[in-house]
This record gives structure tokens, sequence and C-alpha cells, in this order.
């Protein structure tokens, strides 16, 4: 008798703990839809949204137009340019290559890529590549670049290597963190001469295939690709067509696009080890100077923030006429991706909002 007690007792918690587990979720949920109707009309986002925990999807939709001229809506199919958030993608890349004993962290830049000028090469490491510790002056902070002739010529990897890429460096290797474009470049110029392989393919074998990825890739503006977004940037009459930009040019420090949806499914990824073992993967997300590490960024939320204290790997990505923003939460396996095709500056407040939403409903 008392052990049927006993048993009815935890068959009642048990359904009172599951049947609040999709109300907490339909509550954030609905919050969280608030907040992206609200900021939508605003005219802050306009792009696509996916909320996870757990791997479940809590929350996805598109908001406004993937191309205003046609008034063709976004959706959760349609694929951004996701700027920076490629460098996530370039250091998974280069761990897995050390996996297989080709990279070594601390080797030298001037080891992998010969044509390099040696006396700065020879001073940086792979490590402080990854870092932004390398000292080696990104080309996106040269004086007219992103409005020059550089902005609008494609260019190949050796060539843009020593035109931008190789200037006197700002400082001694691994004193201090200035992010460092050209230092993902160089990454992937390494990728390509180590390997023999082209960055694009080498992303397409070792990542998209394996994950199911078939939303991402890499960016080329003659290509067709299905259901992608054009990307839009403020100006004094309201929003106009992006500024062309040729992929060459950001190449492994940020040419991909993707969908919130593969996004995710990379998320997932990450907390397993199909790509890489644990205690290299765990490097990405190791704290280096300025609290990054290697693709990633830490952001340690202060005490009045949700999640405080804890650490919440993220990045964000901006170029002409897109943003993005990944937070992962892994104390709670939550994800917040943000796709936006237009320059808006609000990402980062929204995926605040968002996260206190799921933070209040667990």
């Amino acid at each position: 008798m008392r052990f049927r007690f006993a048993l009815l007792l935890v068959m009642l918690t048990a359904s009172r703990l599951s049947s609040s587990q999709p109300r907490s979720l339909e509550t954030a949920a609905a919050r969280i839809d608030q907040i992206m109707q609200a900021r939508s009309t605003a005219g802050d986002f306009s792009g696509a949204v996916l909320v996870a925990r757990e791997g479940h999807i809590v929350y996805d939709r598109g908001f406004g137009f993937a191309n205003r001229e046609w008034r063709i809506a976004n959706d959760v199919k349609t694929r951004f340019e996701i700027g920076s958030m490629t460098k996530q993608f370039t250091a998974m890349l280069v761990l897995q290559l050390v996996n297989d004993g080709k990279i070594a962290l601390d080797g030298h830049l001037s080891q992998y890529l010969p044509y390099y000028r040696r006396d700065t090469g020879s001073r940086v490491t792979i490590s402080q590549l990854l870092s932004h510790t390398s000292g080696i002056p990104s080309f996106t902070e040269l004086p007219g670049f992103l409005d020059g002739p550089a902005s609008r010529a494609t260019h190949g990897v050796k060539q843009f290597v020593q035109e931008y890429c190789s200037g006197d460096l700002h400082f001694e290797p691994g004193t201090k963190f200035e992010y460092s474009n050209s230092g993902y470049f160089l990454l992937g110029a390494v990728l390509e001469q180590v390997s023999g392989v082209s960055y694009e393919r080498l992303l397409q074998d070792r990542i998209f295939t394996p994950l199911g990825m078939t939303d991402t890739g890499y960016t080329h503006a003659q290509t067709v690709i299905l259901h992608r977004a054009s990307g839009y940037e403020r100006a004094t009459g309201g929003l106009q067509n992006a500024r062309y930009y040729d992929m060459s040019i950001p190449f492994a420090a940020g040419a991909l696009y993707s969908t919130v949806g593969d996004l995710n499914l990379w998320d997932q990824a990450l907390y397993e080890e199909r790509l890489l073992p644990a205690h290299l993967r765990d490097l990405l997300f190791k704290p280096n100077l300025e609290n990054y590490g290697y693709g990633w960024v830490m952001l340690i939320p202060g005490a009045d923030a949700p999640y405080a204290g804890e650490s919440i790997p993220m990045h964000g990505g901006a170029i002409f006429g897109f943003q993005s923003v990944i937070q992962r939460i892994p104390k709670h396996r939550e994800l917040i991706v943000l796709l936006d095709n237009t320059d808006s500056p609000k990402l980062y407040e929204i995926a605040l909002e968002i996260r206190r939403a799921l933070a209040e409903n667990h």
C-alpha cells in the first residue's frame, strides 16, 4: 500500500513538472513575441529570430521584408549574410587542423604562410590570430578602405594578404587585445595553404555537410542563392539598397550567409564532439584577453542583468546592409539568434530583452 502511494506521488509530481514546462515555454514565447512585434513596429528589427531551449525551438519567426522592392517577406528560411559570425566557423576549422596535426596553436604565422613578411610573421602565433592579440592592424580600419577601390574589387588571397594584411604591428603580440579582421583573413589563408583546399570547400566538407547545414554557405554576389535576403542601409530619406562589397574581401573574417535554423544546428553540435574532441572544442570558449576566446566572446552579465555572472558565448556580425547576433547560454542550453537585413543598431538590446524573458520563465 505504501509502495503504491509512493508510486502515485512520484507520478503526480512528474505530471506537474511535465505540464509546467510547456506552460513556461508558452509564457516565454508569448513574451518574446511581444518584444519582437514591438521592435519590428518601431523599425528596430527586420529579419528572422530563433530562440531555443535544450534543442527545442521556443520561438522562431520572420519580420519585415527580404526584398523591399518586391515586398517579399522574411521568414525562418531566409538566408542572411552573417558578417563576423563567420569567425567562429574559421576558428573551428583551425582547431580541426590542429586536431589533425597540421597546425600548432603556438606555431608562428611564417611557418604556414611562406609569402608573409617574416619580420612580423615569425613573432605572431596562430593562437594570437584566433584571439585578436596578434597586433596586426585590421584592414577595415585603414583610412578610406571601406568606401574606396578596395571595396569594389575582387582580390586573390595572396594579393590581399600582401597589400592589406601586412602592416606594422600595433603592439608586441600577446600583450593586448585589438579586434582584427586581418587576423582572421590570415587564418583563412593559412587554412588554404596548409590543406591545399579552398576555405569554402573546407567549410562545406568539414562543417556544413556533416551537420546538415544546407542553408549556409560562402556568399558570392554573382551566384543565384535561393531565399537570399537583400541588404539595406539607413540614410536620411530612409532605407536604401546596401553598398556593394565583394566577398573576397571579408573572406574568412566575414563572408558567410546562414539561416536561424542552421545556426540552431550549429549550436547543438557545439555541445557534442561531432566536429572536435572536447578538449579542443572547449578552447573556442576559453577566455583570453578581454574575454575573447577563439571566434567567440564571453559575455558576463552584471548583477542587474539576467543570468548574472554566467559565461555566455556570443558574437555579432556587421556587413553592408546586415547585422547578426548569436548568444548561447550553456548552463540552460538556451540559444538566441537574430539575423537582420538592415544595419539596425538595436540587436544587442533585443537579445537582452529576450534573455530576460527566458530567465523569468524557467
